[in-house]
């Protein structure tokens, strides 16, 4: 696997575990080899995971709006790209990545993972996604299930998510899925 997409706060949240989570993210992307993808943020978890990846010797694109480099600075050290708009970025996340990993994170992060699910179900992709803190993400999952069960989503949506509590778990459902051709 080339790059893998990580979607996360641009806050670092109330629960320390969070950081650290963000932290062992971007080493253990750096020790695969893979290279980061993200939103381009010195904020954050955002930031802590690319500086981590970065510190590890890992390879980190961030994708930034222009106008939120001011608010949230752009991260030394990543090859940035500046767009004009948060649809443009996402966009252009997506296209340069092979899978997502979602971290939490609060509206912008669930405005991310909702458009990388809707435009699995449009057929704009087939990368497949691993949301780490379980917990965490137990009501989107719950949420996903009833969407899904409710005829509203299609079913490969739900089965391209898995909910982890381990990283490297959610690093191998990630490989293995694109291995696999998800």
């Amino acid at each position: 696997m080339g790059s893998i997409c990580v979607f996360c706060g641009s806050g670092v949240g109330g629960e320390a575990g969070h950081t650290a989570l963000a932290e062992a993210t971007g080493r253990a992307i750096a020790a695969r080899g893979w290279r980061m993808v993200y939103g381009g943020a010195e904020a954050g978890l955002m930031g802590v995971t690319a500086r981590a990846c970065l510190e590890a010797g890992g390879s980190v694109l961030g994708v930034i709006p222009e106008f939120l480099i001011p608010v949230e600075g752009a991260q030394d050290g990543a090859e940035i790209r500046i767009t004009a708009t948060m649809g443009a970025r996402k966009a252009m996340m997506v296209e340069e990545a092979e899978a997502f990993l979602v971290l939490p994170g609060g509206a912008g992060t669930l405005e991310e993972v909702f458009d990388m699910i809707m435009l699995r179900q449009l057929g704009r992709h087939a990368k497949p996604s691993a949301f780490l803190d379980a917990a965490y993400w137990a009501p989107l999952e719950a949420l996903m299930r009833h969407v899904v069960q409710s005829g509203y989503a299609k079913p490969d949506v739900l089965e391209a998510m898995s909910f982890h509590t381990e990283l490297d778990a959610a690093l191998n459902a990630l490989e293995r899925a694109i291995n696999a051709g998800a």
